[in-house]
């Protein structure tokens, strides 16, 4: 390491240099701690799927743990973050059958054996790309305890979990309406679905009353083609307009065949006349509906998005779209379609192929919830978990009051196969996932790191898994382990872009870590990340926050350059008591106090850009534009030169552990120059 402070900040010629030195020294993991003398400090790393690169929101996330782990390993605890990627059943599936299509092949004509080796060889490949750019961000994780969610161990995990939930009698197979894709050819989770908003029309469709020659009830839809699976007609209850029609029944055009009218709390009477049609087989609220007034249920889709017997002779083979064309011309014919209005709605895509998602009834496995969901429920209604911001339980407990059955079981080849003869599908990746906390410790095995680790300290994470991920953490720590998996859950913001919408690769809105880390340098984009989270709320991205980062870098170079031309020995304590202190020695050192405390107070309470913003202002305005212009004038003066120099050192070696968790790179770099530093020591270690 070289022991001179070259003019000007360099991170090109530092960054790789410095994270090469942390891994060599081996203090990424605990077992080399040997000066840690508090409690274990755990963080799990939420799992990137293999597929993955590094977004905006993985950065962020990344850093806050990186802070949270840097500070703890500091203050003395044996802190342990495990890395790890996930194996993402369907994403990664799609990546190989995309490489396949070039080759002018299909994984049914591969064979699923061939096709599975294809998967590995993929993965061993490409799949640890997003592992090594958080290393580029200075992720300090332990690296030799990188797991993977279809490791041997791991699988172990995953089928000791199926088995015990079976025994138990809380997995049973059923027919039940699922999120189904088509072109995948499998179910899919909620997470798994993107909404686009897509022009379409609005049909209003007359249906006859059955007792009432020439009255019609009129009903609103954007997908007309279902009137062949419809199995009633419903109204809210305080719509008055049709309170003589209860109990009523209209004819089905087409198919002809008399439905009733029913009343339900889920009919919003503002959207169009206030009638809906129910198709109990083919949409997820029509389906509860058909659960609540007992319906008789018409699978009029099939798994290839084709129409079925069901929808009558003259409609079954047709894909949805031509279905749709036929029957507004049938109803035009027979005078039962009123009018047409365009109409912007919302439709679900299948996120891994773009295609148009069918809700429809299908064979699958699923997972009983109601006990589960009292577990995960209590752990936080308890006080036991606790979320940052607070409001974020709110959403956690909404969704757990009214959770319905997992549908656990996918269509697909890569994955955890069920543990049962004779089923070919394969586990949900969720369900696997909500195992990492323990299963990534040894767990089914009573391991020495599962009893030291477990539970873990803090999560991390993004609010669109709080239910499908967060929330099945928990209870499965509960359920296998008797302990809740963590203590607190940070729900950190999103990153959008500066007009507030959604980041997005495909519409070219999206902003890639790494090209700003290439530019500027990996502590300037820590510092461009966290200086934006403010309070919980969402961050408006503005790469002027990471050029404020880089300038503070420069600041904190010139400053220790400052300081080194002053003295030849760096003050890690200082006893001001009995020396003949100025206004100005008082003033900073008072500062130094307070900026000690409150930093300390604002990361232990999550509260990681006002940490920053509060540093930020102590050294760049108290210690630079103040301190270091009267320290000039007072190192002239022979009384309170050495003093002068003193504060300085001090001042400095506390401000570079006061910022190496923020901005580690740097921090580190100068530490390693500083005249008393010993060549196997790391500011990474120093004392907090």
């Amino acid at each position: 390491m070289n022991k001179e402070l070259s003019p000007q900040y360099n991170f090109k010629q530092i960054e790789d240099n410095i994270y090469k030195l942390w891994e060599e020294s081996g203090f990424f993991n605990p077992d080399n701690l040997k000066n840690a003398d508090k409690e274990t400090f755990t963080i799990a790393l939420p799992p990137p799927n293999v597929t993955g690169t590094l977004h905006m929101g993985h950065a962020l996330n990344a850093t806050i743990q990186d802070i949270l782990i840097r500070k703890k390993r500091m203050e003395g605890y044996k802190t342990l973050w495990i890395p790890g990627t996930d194996h993402a059943g369907i994403a990664t599936q799609n990546v190989v059958e995309k490489q396949l299509k070039k080759e002018g092949l299909t994984r049914h004509q591969l064979g699923k054996e061939k096709f599975l080796e294809r998967v590995w060889e993929w993965k061993e490949k490409h799949g640890n790309i997003i592992l090594n750019q958080l290393k580029k961000i200075g992720a300090s994780c332990d690296w030799s305890r990188t797991a993977f969610t279809m490791d041997p161990n791991y699988a172990k995990a995953v089928k000791e979990a199926f088995n015990h939930y079976y025994k138990k009698g809380w997995i049973y197979r059923g027919e039940r309406v699922v999120n189904w894709c088509p072109r995948c050819g499998t179910s899919l989770s909620d997470l798994e679905l993107e909404y686009q908003e897509e022009k379409g029309k609005l049909w209003y469709i007359k249906y006859p009353l059955a007792e009432k020659g020439g009255e019609f009830l009129i009903v609103a839809t954007t997908r007309p083609e279902t009137l062949l699976g419809d199995s009633a007609i419903a109204v809210s209850p305080k719509d008055e307009r049709y309170g003589d029609l209860m109990g009523k029944k209209v004819i089905l055009p087409i198919k002809n065949r008399e439905i009733p009218v029913i009343s339900d709390i889920a009919v919003e009477k503002e959207f169009g006349t206030g009638a809906v049609k129910v198709t109990p087989a083919h949409d997820f609220a029509d389906a509860d509906m058909g659960e609540r007034h007992n319906l008789p249920v018409y699978k009029i889709i099939d798994e290839h998005g084709r129409m079925t017997a069901e929808a009558g002779e003259e409609f079954k083979g047709l894909k949805t779209l031509e279905c749709r064309e036929k029957v507004i011309e049938e109803l035009k014919k027979l005078g039962f379609l009123e009018k047409e209005e365009d109409y912007m709605h919302s439709v679900a895509k299948c996120s891994r192929c773009g295609g148009t998602v069918e809700p429809l009834p299908s064979l699958q496995w699923f997972l009983k919830m109601s006990e589960l969901a009292k577990l995960a429920i209590k752990a936080v209604e308890s006080g036991k978990i606790k979320f940052h911001p607070e409001r974020w339980s709110k959403v956690y407990l909404d969704w757990l009051s009214k959770v319905k059955d997992w549908c656990i079981s996918r269509q697909i080849w890569w994955g955890h196969q069920i543990p049962i003869e004779d089923s070919e599908d394969v586990l949900d990746t969720w369900f696997s996932s909500a195992l990492w906390p323990f299963a990534i410790l040894g767990w089914p095995q009573k391991t020495k790191e599962l009893k030291e680790f477990y539970p873990t300290s803090v999560l991390s994470t993004a609010r669109d898994i709080i239910n499908l991920w967060v929330a099945r953490m928990v209870f499965s720590g509960e359920e296998f382990m008797g302990k809740e998996p963590f203590k607190d859950i940070i729900i950190h913001a999103t990153v959008l872009t500066k007009d507030g919408k959604r980041m997005s690769k495909s519409l070219g809105t999206g902003i890639d870590p790494m090209t700003l880390i290439d530019k500027y340098g990996a502590d300037a984009t820590r510092f461009g990340l966290i200086w934006q989270s403010m309070g919980g709320q969402d961050v408006h991205w503005s790469e002027e926050h990471v050029v404020a980062g880089r300038k503070l870098a420069n600041k904190l170079w010139n400053a220790t350059r400052f300081v080194l031309i002053t003295t030849d020995k760096i003050t890690k304590t200082y006893d001001h008591h009995g020396k003949n202190l100025t206004e100005a020695d008082k003033q900073i050192l008072q500062y130094l106090i307070g900026i000690k405390n409150g930093l300390n107070n604002h990361i232990n309470n999550y509260n990681f850009g006002l940490a920053l913003h509060d540093f930020y202002d102590f050294f760049w305005h108290e210690f630079c534009d103040i301190y270091l212009e009267t320290a000039k004038k007072q190192l002239e003066n022979e009384e309170s030169k050495e003093n002068t120099k003193e504060i300085l050192s001090y001042t400095l070696y506390t401000s570079l552990k006061l910022l190496h968790p923020f901005m580690p790179f740097i921090t580190e770099q100068i530490f390693q120059i500083l005249p008393t530093t010993k060549e196997e020591s790391l500011l990474m270690i120093e004392k907090w």
